[in-house]
């Protein structure tokens, strides 16, 4: 069994791209058992790589994908991947030295698991002002603990509090092929994740629900452990508030295309009106805090206006 690193990136911050890069450099697990598609995502400028970290890596690939979001370049590096695991790292991510070796393992040795994640610490550029610890999982950052946790797949299976995260998510590569299939069937699912400034961010969460409702079970595993590098700028509370609403605009989307949605879709114009609701309840003028909940329910109502328009799997 062969492992791929797909690393997309798009007009990449260097120093962190090198972390990123040497953290790989340092995996424990031998490199011919493993590979590493780094996709360059359109990037507005040309940029080089460490040469001191890449050269005479043999596994090591740059590719291109030309069309901007974060779901065709991993595509891109689904279809040129040669592992039977996939592991999909972010350009802020730093592997522990035995990620990988502990990725491998698990897999080959649960036939039945199709994703998997662990815990993300971060690494902040700048000590986290106290009322943002309250959105520290908007940034993909969360640790629960050392006790194994699985949840079985199958047709219908609800959505774990575990399910992994996209940093250092795993797959098998099977069920990544899967998904991209479902996507050329569908292409408005393409537009679930990050695409240039847009701050969507369904598409990891559409990739694990595909496996986990094609059987696959999901897992959080302790010793799957990566830094996310978090520089200042996310502690922003312009930037938590236009995060938190696209996070919860294509959850909504997400969970109706996979049958679990709680909320009803709703008219287009009345929005507007929600919105203005919403903002005497969550009194956003109080604090960042306030504003960055009252765009979460900006979010919502924005993704029940786009159920409309949706068609999900089977209807």
């Amino acid at each position: 069994m062969m492992l791929s690193v797909i690393l997309p990136t798009r007009n990449p911050n260097p120093g962190r791209l090198h972390r990123t890069l040497a953290g790989l450099a340092a995996q424990t697990l031998d490199r011919a058992q493993w590979e590493v598609l780094l996709v360059d995502n359109a990037s507005d400028q040309p940029w080089e790589l460490p040469a001191g970290l890449v050269a005479g890596w043999p596994g090591f690939q740059r590719l291109s994908e030309p069309v901007i979001g974060l779901t065709p370049a991993r595509l891109r590096g689904i279809q040129a991947a040669c592992g039977d695991v996939l592991v999909f790292v972010d350009d802020d991510n730093v592997l522990a030295p035995d990620y990988l070796a502990h990725a491998l393992r698990l897999f080959t040795g649960q036939p039945r698991l199709a994703a998997a994640g662990g815990p993300v610490r971060p690494e902040w550029e700048t000590p986290p002002p106290q009322w943002t610890h309250e959105f520290h999982g908007l940034l993909a950052l969360r640790d629960l603990g050392t006790e194994i946790k699985i949840c079985r797949g199958g047709p219908g299976a609800r959505w774990p509090d575990f399910a992994p995260v996209g940093a250092g998510l795993v797959v098998r590569r099977t069920g990544a092929q899967a998904y991209a299939d479902a996507l050329d069937q569908d292409p408005a699912r393409r537009a679930l994740d990050r695409i240039g400034r847009s701050l969507g961010s369904g598409g990891d969460n559409d990739l694990v629900f595909t496996l986990l409702h094609a059987g696959g079970d999901i897992g959080y595993f302790p010793e799957l452990q990566l830094t996310h590098l978090m520089p200042a700028s996310r502690l922003d509370a312009s930037y938590l508030a236009r995060l938190n609403e696209g996070i919860m605009r294509t959850w909504v989307v997400v969970l109706q295309l996979h049958h679990q949605c709680p909320w009803p879709a709703i008219a287009s114009w009345t929005v507007p009106f929600r919105t203005a609701r919403a903002w005497w309840r969550f009194k956003p003028w109080r604090s960042p805090a306030h504003r960055i909940r009252w765009r979460g329910a900006v979010g919502q109502f924005q993704g029940q206006a786009d159920l409309l328009s949706l068609n999900a799997p089977g209807q």
